[in-house]
C-alpha cells in the first residue's frame, strides 16, 4: 500500500482503526476507500494537531456527540426553512421528484394485498415537502419525525389545510428515534439514509419493521453511488452503492420489493434510486 511505512510508523494509533471499520462497515470496498482516501488527511491533522486520533468513519466522539452525526446537525441547522432549502441547488427538480415518488408509492398501497392507507410515517421530514406532496396524497394521516426543530416548526405553516392530518411531530434523530410498533402502512425515508452510518441504518430498519402494519411497506429514496462508499464531508452524508443497501436490507430481514431509477435529472447527478421493502 501507498502508506505502509507511515501505517506502520503511527500504528500505535491506528491499533483499532481496522478493527472498527471492519465491525462498523459491511462493505470490504468501504474499508479500502477510507484507508486509501483518508489516510493522507489523518497524517496531515495529526502533524498539524497532534491530539486528534482518527478512528473508523462515523465513530469518533466530540463533546459526547459523534462527529458524523454532529456536523450533520450543524448542517442543518444553518438551512432555511423552505422548499428551496431542502432542495439545495436542484429546488427547480422538486415536482419531477414529487411525480416519480407518487407514482412509485401507488404500486403499494390501496389494494388487495398491498399496504393500507390510513397511517405514514415521514423519516428525515425537513418542513413536509414530501409529506404534503406525495404521502398526503395517499395516505390519510402521518407523522413527521426530524432532528431540526425549526423545520418541525414550519411544517405546521407549510402544510396549511393539510396540518390537521398530522398526528405528531417527534423532534429526533433517526438513530434515537423508535417508531411506534405495528402504527404505519407506509415508512418513507428519502435522504435520510445516508445520514447514518451502516449499523444504525440497519437498527432502525428494524425497528421500523417492527412498526409496520400487515402488509406495510418501507420506501428508501436516496443518492446511490457506482461502486462503494462516499463521504460528503460538507453535509456528513454517505453515499453508497446498491450492493450495500442491499446487504442492509437483507441483513434486516426484510425484502426489496422493487427498485426504480429516479427519471428526468440531470446526467450528472448522482443517481436517485427508490426501494420499496417490507
Amino acid at each position: 500500500m501507498e502508506h505502509l511505512g507511515a501505517h506502520l510508523a503511527f500504528r500505535s494509533r491506528w491499533q483499532k482503526t481496522d478493527e472498527d471499520l471492519c465491525r462498523h462497515s459491511m462493505s470490504l470496498v468501504l474499508h479500502k476507500a477510507i484507508r486509501n482516501d483518508f489516510f493522507a488527511s489523518y497524517l496531515y491533522l495529526l502533524e498539524k494537531y497532534p491530539l486528534v486520533k482518527l478512528f473508523a468513519m462515523t465513530s469518533e466522539v466530540i463533546d459526547g456527540e459523534m462527529q458524523f452525526y454532529a456536523r450533520a446537525q450543524n448542517f442543518y441547522k444553518d438551512l432555511p426553512a423552505t422548499e428551496e432549502g431542502m432542495m439545495g441547488d436542484f429546488s427547480d427538480l422538486s415536482n419531477t421528484d414529487i411525480e416519480s415518488s407518487r407514482d412509485f408509492l401507488r404500486q403499494f398501497v390501496g389494494g388487495p394485498g398491498k399496504a393500507g392507507t390510513d397511517f405514514a410515517l415521514d423519516c428525515g421530514s425537513g418542513i413536509g415537502r414530501v409529506s404534503k406532496h406525495v404521502l398526503l396524497h395517499t395516505i390519510s394521516n402521518i407523522e413527521l419525525v426530524d432532528m431540526t426543530e425549526s423545520f418541525l416548526e414550519e411544517a405546521q405553516n407549510y402544510l396549511e389545510d393539510e396540518a390537521d392530518r398530522v398526528e405528531t411531530l417527534y423532534c429526533y434523530c433517526l438513530q434515537d428515534f423508535i417508531p411506534t410498533p405495528r402504527k404505519y402502512d407506509v415508512i418513507w425515508l428519502q435522504w435520510v439514509s445516508g445520514h447514518l452510518t451502516d449499523r444504525d441504518l440497519l437498527i432502525f430498519l428494524l425497528r421500523c419493521k417492527n412498526a409496520l402494519k400487515e402488509n406495510g411497506v418501507i420506501i428508501i429514496k436516496d443518492n446511490v453511488g457506482k461502486e462503494g462508499c462516499r463521504l460528503d464531508p460538507v453535509d456528513s452524508c454517505v453515499i453508497r452503492d446498491m450492493n450495500i443497501l442491499r446487504n442492509i436490507i437483507d441483513k434486516s430481514g426484510m425484502a426489496i420489493l422493487a427498485e426504480e431509477r429516479q427519471k428526468g435529472f440531470p446526467e450528472l447527478c448522482v443517481p436517485i434510486w427508490m426501494i420499496a421493502i417490507q
